[in-house]
């Protein structure tokens, strides 16, 4: 469900970062994958202690996924302030990382620990674990699966029920492997994935694994402003062309425009 522009404080004028790079059209077969800057229209607090794994919004809620052993949360945020609503430690000390959300759940997943946790998403309360295979990095929903990263050149489909895994795809940019995929957004069809330890976020068609757009995100977070903080990590879709970005322990979420072509 989108959430309306007066959720966000605009942080003076509006800022576009650069311009966009390339057309509006898809690029023609061969050509180089279409390079976007995003255009920063407001600015949202984010709690610099938060180790942001998995950020999604659901209605008008956002909630996140944070990581570090024995630091562990799953949260619901208040998209206008970025005040924690609530909160819950992940279980048994484990390494959290991308949450999506599903109807009335919440899955979480773990890093190494081999496992995804189930939540209410009403109570909080945890509901089951479910074993995986491989590492956990990303999570997202695309329609009637979910699309998990674990750091390589592969996006993995589950069953939202069960989780169980029912697919993959290798991504590939200009045909070369895409590895480090890290949190993922799913939007129209579309897979929006964090490379980690870059400023850079690829757009992946989940039907064939290719990069088809490519979001530079460099400087974002003003040098000015990036003492303590760490790599960006959080992409939460708001509506239409507008995204909610931000990073391990930032001090801000930016909405931002996104205009990719095709």
């Amino acid at each position: 469900m989108p959430l309306r522009r007066a959720l966000f404080r605009v942080a003076g004028p509006v800022v576009a970062v650069a311009a966009l790079l390339g057309g509006c059209a898809s690029a023609p077969a061969g050509a180089a994958v279409p390079v976007l800057r995003p255009e920063v229209l407001a600015e949202v607090p984010h709690d610099t202690t938060a180790f942001t794994q998995g950020f999604e919004i659901d209605g008008d809620s956002l909630y996140e996924g944070t990581g570090l052993v024995g630091e562990s949360q799953l949260r619901e945020l208040d998209p206008a302030t970025g005040a924690v609503r609530r909160s819950v430690p992940a279980p048994d000390s484990v390494f959290g990382e991308g949450i999506t959300v599903v109807d009335d759940r919440i899955w979480q997943l773990t890093w190494q620990d081999g496992l995804a946790i189930e939540w209410d998403k009403a109570t909080f309360t945890e509901l089951r674990r479910v074993p995986v295979d491989g590492e956990g990095w990303g999570l997202c929903r695309d329609g009637d699966r979910l699309v998990r990263s674990d750091g390589t050149d592969r996006l993995r489909f589950h069953d939202p029920a069960t989780f169980a895994e029912t697919g993959s795809v290798t991504v590939t940019r200009d045909g070369s492997p895409v590895e480090e995929i890290n949190e993922l957004e799913c939007v129209d069809g579309r897979v929006w994935a964090n490379i980690w330890q870059s400023d850079e976020i690829v757009r992946i068609d989940p039907a064939d694994g290719v990069v088809d757009a490519v979001v530079d995100a460099s400087g974002l977070l003003p040098a000015d402003r990036a003492g303590g903080a760490d790599v960006l990590n959080g992409i939460a879709h708001v509506d239409g062309d507008e995204f909610l970005l931000t990073g391990k322990l930032w001090p801000a979420a930016f909405r931002v425009r996104l205009d990719p072509p095709g």
